[in-house]
C-alpha cells in the first residue's frame, strides 16, 4: 500500500485530504462522512492532524490507523515535537508500526500557550527534524540511542511541511534544504493561493534538492490548498498563519461580496477557491486539500476534477 503511494507521488498525479479529528472519545462520524460523499474514491490518501493549535483532540494516529482499515489508503499520521519527548515519540512510533500507520508528518507543532487546557506546557526536545532523524534511526533498524531493535521495524515513509510564503524567500530555501537532508520524503507546504508562488516554491524546491549535502530519498513537493468562502477566514490566514499570504485581490472581493450578502460572499468565495485550485492543479498535480473538515465543501471541488 505504501510503496504504491510512494510511486504515485513520485510518477504520477497525487492528491490528498486532510482530516481533523474531533474533541470527541470516537473518530467514526469523520470516516462515515468520507464514505458517504465518496471521497476516498476521489483521494490518494489522507492526512490526520495531531491537536492542531494546541486544542486536544482524538490520536491522530489512531484516526490515520482506522482510516486505513475503511478505506486501504494510506494516511499522513501528523506528529508534532510540542507534547512528546524523545522517549515517548519513539514509544508512539513503535506502536504505530506495529499497526501500519507508517506514513509520518512530521511537525514542530503550535505553541502550547495556544493550548485549551490549563497550564500547558510544550516539550519541544527539538524542531521537527529531529522526529526526521528518529525515523532514519528506525529505519535503520536502531532507537535513537543507537541501540539495535529485538525486530527492525517496518519501513517508515517521513513526511514534512514548509511555509508557502516569506518575505525572503531565503528563510523558505533554508528550511527546505534542512528537511531533504534530514529524509524528508514528500514536503507539504503551507496553502497557496497564486499560481506565481507555485512557480516560486517549486523552483526553490528544485534548488534546495540541488544544494542539499545528504541526497538519499529523492522528495517531492506537494502544494497545499485550503479554500477560502469566507472574509474572515482570509483575514485569519494572512494575520495569524505565518507561512500563508492570501492574495489582496481575493480579500477585496470577499469584502465587497459580504457587504452585499452570506450568499454572495460564499459564491465568490468559492469560484476564487475552485478557479485556483484547478489552476494550481493543472499546473502541478500534486496537492494537499485542506478543508477543516468541511468535506461537503472539499466534494464541490474534486468533482470538478
Amino acid at each position: 500500500m505504501f510503496e504504491k503511494f510512494i510511486k504515485k507521488l513520485r510518477e504520477d498525479k497525487f492528491l490528498t485530504l486532510e482530516t481533523t479529528p474531533a474533541h470527541s472519545p470516537t473518530f467514526d462520524p469523520i470516516i462515515d462522512k468520507i464514505e458517504s460523499l465518496g471521497l476516498y474514491e476521489k483521494v490518494d490518501g489522507f492526512s490526520a492532524t495531531d491537536n492542531p493549535l494546541a486544542k486536544l483532540k482524538y490520536s491522530s494516529i489512531i484516526a490515520s490507523f482506522k482510516l486505513q482499515q475503511r478505506f486501504k489508503k494510506p494516511v499522513l499520521a501528523t506528529m508534532s515535537m510540542r507534547d512528546r519527548n524523545k522517549l515517548a515519540l519513539q514509544s508512539d512510533l513503535l506502536g504505530a508500526n506495529d499497526i501500519d500507520v507508517r506514513a509520518i508528518l512530521a511537525l514542530t507543532g503550535d505553541p502550547a500557550s495556544a493550548s485549551d487546557q490549563p497550564k500547558t506546557k510544550g516539550v519541544f526536545e527539538g524542531n521537527s527534524n529531529l522526529l526526521l532523524d528518529i525515523i532514519k534511526c528506525f529505519n535503520a533498524g536502531i532507537d535513537y540511542a543507537g541501540k539495535p531493535f529485538f525486530e527492525k521495524p517496518k519501513k517508515i515513509y517521513p513526511f514534512a511541511v514548509s511555509n508557502a510564503y516569506s518575505k525572503n524567500s531565503k528563510n523558505i530555501l533554508k528550511k527546505l534544504i534542512q528537511k531533504i537532508e534530514h529524509g524528508a520524503f514528500g514536503i507539504v507546504t503551507q496553502p497557496v493561493y497564486d499560481l506565481d508562488n507555485a512557480k516560486l516554491l517549486i523552483d526553490l524546491f528544485e534548488q534546495a534538492k540541488k544544494e542539499a549535502t545528504v541526497k538519499n530519498n529523492d522528495p517531492v513537493l506537494i502544494l497545499g490548498f485550503f479554500p477560502v468562502t469566507k472574509l474572515r477566514t482570509a483575514q485569519f490566514l494572512t494575520s495569524h498563519v505565518p507561512g500563508v499570504y492570501v492574495p489582496k485581490m481575493w480579500v477585496d472581493k470577499l469584502y465587497k461580496a459580504k457587504k452585499i450578502s452570506e450568499e454572495e460572499q460564499e459564491k465568490v468565495g468559492f469560484d476564487l477557491s475552485l478557479e485556483t485550485f484547478l489552476k494550481l492543479y493543472e499546473f502541478y498535480p500534486k496537492m494537499h486539500l485542506m478543508t477543516a473538515n468541511n468535506f461537503s465543501l472539499a466534494k464541490r471541488l474534486l468533482d470538478e476534477l
